[in-house]
């Protein structure tokens, strides 16, 4: 290992705003039931199903539609 290293011609790193936050969230069992079925069937770890998900409803700016009655 060296003593001294150069960093002058180094950049940023562009993925450092696509990086994941970690939250506490609760969230139905049934509703984690639906996703970790889902996610099965398509081969992928539910919390990134989940993700792209969430990610999908941001970028098309879909709000919820609530009837109570």
């Amino acid at each position: 290992m060296r003593e001294e290293y150069d960093f002058s011609d180094s950049i940023k790193n562009p993925y450092t705003k696509k990086l994941k936050k970690q939250i506490t969230i609760r969230i139905d069992a049934d509703t984690i039931g639906y996703f970790k079925r889902l996610a099965s069937e398509m081969d992928i770890p539910y919390q990134n199903l989940i993700n792209l998900y969430l990610t999908d409803c941001a970028r098309q700016n879909r709000k919820l539609s609530m009837n109570w009655e």
